[in-house]
Parts: C-alpha cells; sequence; structure tokens
C-alpha cells in the first residue's frame, strides 16, 4: 500500500469517526484532497484510491493538472486567493470555487462561464478570524455579498467558507467554525438556499465537522508536507 493510500484511508477513517462523535452520518462529511505543489502522478494516485474532489491554490497550476488529468472525470476545486486577470482561466477548468470574496471578482466569473456548461457551484469565503493579511470577506458583510453572488448567473451560490487563524485550543477552533455556522444560518432565514460549510483541514478537521462542515480540505495529512 502507498503512502497516500494509507494516508487517505487514514483521514477518511478521521472524518467518519468525527462524524459519528457529532452524531451525523459518515456521508454528510466530503472530502477535498488539496494537491497543489504536489505532481498529477501524486493525483493519479489518490484517484486510483477511490478520491475525486481536489484542490489547488494557484491557477497555472491547477489548470496544467486539469489538463493532464482530464480522462479521469475528477471534480476541481479552486480555492486559493483570486486575481482579476485569473478569473477566466479558472471559470473554464474548476468546478468548484471556495474563495469569492469580491462582488468584482463574482462577476468576471459569471461572465468568464461558458453559458453551455454546467453552473460554476461557489462558495463565499469569510475572514472569520479578522486577520488583516487573510483573504475574505467581513462577516457582518457577508449577507450582502451573498445575496448579489446569488443573483449572477452560470454561478450556483453553494455556501460558505473560512481559513480560521490557526490555534491548538480545541474550543477556540470549534468558535470560530461556529460561526461561520451560524452565518450560514442567518443566511438561509433570509431566503437564501445554502447548503455547504467548506471549512477544516489537517489541523482542525474534527473541530470542523463537530460544527457542521460539509467539506473539509486536506493536503498535508494526505500527500505529506508541502514542497514549497
Amino acid at each position: 500500500m502507498s503512502s497516500i493510500t494509507a494516508n487517505l484511508q487514514a483521514v477518511r477513517q478521521r472524518i467518519e469517526a468525527a462524524a459519528r462523535a457529532a452524531g451525523r452520518p459518515a456521508g454528510s462529511v466530503q472530502l477535498v484532497a488539496v494537491s497543489k505543489t504536489f505532481a498529477a502522478g501524486a493525483v493519479r494516485e489518490a484517484a486510483r484510491s477511490g478520491q475525486r474532489d481536489f484542490g489547488e491554490n494557484y491557477v497555472t497550476e491547477g489548470v496544467e493538472k486539469i489538463t493532464e488529468l482530464g480522462e479521469l472525470g475528477l471534480t476541481w476545486h479552486y480555492i486559493g486567493p483570486i486575481q482579476s486577470n485569473k478569473t477566466r482561466l479558472i471559470a473554464g477548468h474548476f468546478d468548484w470555487v471556495h474563495s469569492i470574496d469580491r462582488e468584482k471578482i463574482a462577476a468576471r466569473l459569471s461572465q468568464a462561464r461558458a453559458p453551455g456548461r454546467a453552473e460554476l457551484q461557489v462558495c463565499i469565503q469569510v475572514n472569520v478570524s479578522g486577520e488583516a493579511s487573510k483573504s475574505g470577506v467581513a462577516p457582518a458583510e457577508t449577507a450582502a455579498l451573498a445575496r448579489k453572488v446569488a443573483e449572477l448567473p452560470r454561478l450556483k451560490l453553494r455556501g460558505l467558507m473560512a481559513i480560521p487563524e490557526p490555534s491548538s485550543d480545541a474550543q477556540a477552533q470549534r468558535g470560530r467554525f461556529a460561526q461561520l455556522r451560524s452565518l450560514r444560518d442567518e443566511l438561509n432565514r433570509q431566503g437564501l438556499e445554502l447548503d455547504t460549510l467548506s471549512m477544516g483541514m489537517s489541523a482542525d478537521m474534527e473541530a470542523a465537522i463537530a460544527e457542521g462542515a460539509t467539506m473539509v480540505r486536506v493536503g498535508t495529512a494526505i500527500f505529506g508536507e508541502r514542497k514549497s
């Protein structure tokens, strides 16, 4: 058994255990394997082990892998910061975008998505920690942005994403994730129909699942330490 296969099994077991502890069905949490900086061969290996969803932070690198691995029929998630000049590439190649934090970016993705393709599934990134260095819309501004994104053609607003400030304190971790869940719930009370909470990574997926994560984005625990 390869290390990636073994790591995938271990991560899936962690997800199942965390879901069980939270009283949730195992299938309620989707795993996105974050393959940034790893070669297409690593993605192939994970795909052979049944992994179908992969996340990329860098547009050019991601597009190269999507093109090389096109015959595998994988689902690709863009999870990094979005520059305006990269929106056409993202809209043309990815299935999901987790990191929308400005109306301008959403509008450009909408315009660039080919009319004949399936809607681009999108999440709004929320800066729940208030870090100046972190991308994401402020929690208080999320509702206004969500309403604008939901109106755009060729995009399907699915939910919210967050990358909280790292913490070894499990209660602090859960507090940030609970904030995102509460914000999602409030937006649904306002009439939006959001079903996705993209939150939790290698070090904090258990806390995220306890607070309702529907997608966890895991890289290091599957592929190992990143090369850069």
